[in-house]
């Protein structure tokens, strides 16, 4: 285990005290460290037909020689993998070897900017050096630091952000491999990182294209999951095609989106007053602030719902809107008795992202927590056709199955009121093979008046009641629901999910009996004496080859079959 890049004197994470680290700070500097070699031989039991690898992606380094970024999601990417094969866990990690990584290490200091981090010249620098960096910040080339998500797009994965820029990685070894810039196949400034696939694995994404041919529009774009025939051996990327557009309500004041919504015949997508000020964007350099700074909350604006229809590929006439709020996360999507019902984990305003600054989280980070508001999962119905006759203020929702409204207003437009549904849970997952379906569980991370998750959450929207876990000092991210193979019922299966103080755990979502701990001894020599795999057992046991369990995912961009 090397801790190459890392702030230090010291060459190895075995170079250390590991005995004068606190506990979680402890295992949370050991996960900052590159894994070369496979980790945790696990003895507990684990069915034998959950083998595969669990990809994972986020910030692992905030310091760069004596520079340090200003933000937690401004950190370079760390890529992670648990391998699960024959009853055994293995863990590996590598940082992502992008060109913000090799441009800062090699400078020995932050020279590339993140979102949160502005980097400015070497003072040592001349006066040139300083213009061109000057001018180059202008109309900026974004970070290829591809820290949050991992995608699958034909046969190939890569790390993604919310820029233009993609790092193709290698699953099994986690080496860094192409960059690529989706401007090459689709005309987007940024991206998010939260795609969605098809039965077939396409990839149906979002990104913004600003001021492009005198308009900034929203774009839907798809990526097939293999090329026609006479092209075999062409990357899908190549093929890329716009799906659909909306055209911004702003051409310099874009939304800020981190994900979107799809059912088997549309797709949702929230312009929240969340926005991106890009005149401030493109002046952030030379005024010496941070591009998040061009990012503000609106309370005075409205949160405008845009429904496409797949089948046209056009948006509805018809101009919904609800409340101001920010949005990251979508949970599901679906079509019910003529209404599209969507469901997203709301705040009331954009402080999340504030709090996230590396000078909140110091000993003061509970207190600081206190003004964010609770993340609340809410369900919005829209009609997917309206009566014009209909009265004024009337509601067009006639469902029983939620309490969500949408009222008649004047000029065709419609105010959406949401069903409040649960306060205090985030990084929702579901069974995604009920993705755009009718559905009925939620597997997330349960927070309150912190954003850091205290427990694993599953929440069951029919009956609106929930069933938890959570340990003292235990800190679990983002579930993962994988289900068993031929599962008849929808929350049959497994949810692995790294976290501080266990590397993986997974819970029987099927039943709330048999719940047992089992101890796992990592190799020698290692940075704990003992962590912990959480394993609920199941009454049966169903075995199957790697190959069938590929069969049964249904997100392939973070749980992937193992290559032998």
């Amino acid at each position: 285990m090397t801790a190459e890049g890392m702030s230090g004197s010291y060459k190895s994470c075995w170079d250390r005290d590991l005995n004068s680290f606190p506990w979680p700070r402890l295992i949370a500097f050991w996960l900052r460290c590159e894994n070369w070699k496979p980790l945790f031989l696990l003895t507990g039991r684990i069915p034998t037909w959950l083998q595969g690898t669990l990809l994972r992606n986020g910030p692992g380094m905030h310091t760069v020689g004596e520079t340090r970024y200003n933000h937690w999601f401004d950190g370079l990417a760390l890529l992670h993998s648990f391998t699960i094969k024959d009853g055994e866990v293995y863990y590996r990690s590598k940082y992502l070897r992008s060109d913000t990584y090799k441009a800062n290490i090699e400078a020995n200091r932050i020279v590339v900017s993140e979102f949160g981090t502005m980097a400015y010249p070497d003072p040592c620098k001349n006066i040139f050096s300083k213009a061109f960096s000057y001018l180059s910040h202008t109309i900026p080339d974004f970070t290829d630091n591809c820290l949050i998500n991992i995608m699958k797009c034909g046969e190939d994965f890569y790390a993604t952000t919310e820029t233009n820029y993609i790092r193709k990685i290698n699953p099994q070894t986690l080496e860094t491999l192409e960059k690529v810039d989706y401007r090459n196949y689709v005309a987007v400034n940024l991206a998010t990182a939260h795609p969605h696939y098809d039965a077939a694995g396409n990839v149906l994404n979002m990104g913004t294209a600003i001021m492009d041919k005198g308009k900034t529009r929203y774009v839907v774009f798809r990526i097939p999951a293999a090329v026609p025939e006479d092209k075999k051996g062409t990357n899908p990327l190549k093929h890329t095609e716009v799906f659909c557009s909306i055209t911004s309500r702003s051409l310099l004041s874009p939304s800020y989106y981190h994900s979107f919504g799809v059912t088997e015949n549309h797709i949702v997508f929230l312009e929240q007053p969340f926005k991106l000020d890009i005149l401030k964007m493109s002046t952030a350099y030379i005024r010496g602030v941070n591009w998040a700074s061009c990012l503000a909350f609106h309370k005075e604006d409205k949160t405008y719902i845009h429904v496409v229809d797949q089948r046209t590929r056009k948006p509805l006439p018809t101009k919904f809107y609800t409340d101001p709020m920010v949005v990251f996360h979508h949970v599901n999507a679906y079509e019910e008795d003529g209404c599209l019902l969507f469901d997203v984990i709301t705040y009331e305003d954009s402080s999340l992202y504030e709090l996230f600054y590396l000078a909140n989280l110091n000993q003061d980070f509970e207190e600081n927590c206190r003004p964010t508001s609770i993340p609340t999962l809410r369900r919005f119905a829209v009609p997917l056709s309206v009566d014009k006759n209909a009265e004024v203020g009337s509601n067009l929702i006639k469902l029983t199955s939620t309490t969500a409204k949408a009222l008649k207003e004047k000029d065709d437009q419609v105010y959406c009121q949401p069903e409040l549904l649960y306060e205090g849970l985030e990084l929702p997952r579901i069974n995604y093979a009920r993705n755009g379906k009718r559905y009925r569980y939620v597997f997330a991370a349960e927070v309150q008046w912190s954003p850091i998750p205290t427990k694993i959450l599953k929440y069951d929207v029919l009956t609106k009641s929930s069933l938890k876990w959570g340990e003292e000092h235990c800190w679990p991210a983002e579930p993962l629901f994988v289900p068993t193979p031929g599962a008849q019922d929808e929350d049959d299966g497994k949810t692995p999910g790294r976290g501080a103080h266990l590397p993986q755990s997974a819970c029987d979502h099927s039943s709330n009996r048999d719940i047992v701990w089992e101890q796992c001894d990592p190799p020698s020599p290692a940075p704990v004496s003992q962590s912990w795999w959480k394993q609920a057992l199941k009454p049966r046991s169903v075995g199957v080859q790697s190959s069938e369990f590929k069969e049964s995912l249904k997100a392939p961009s973070l749980l992937t079959p193992t290559v032998s």
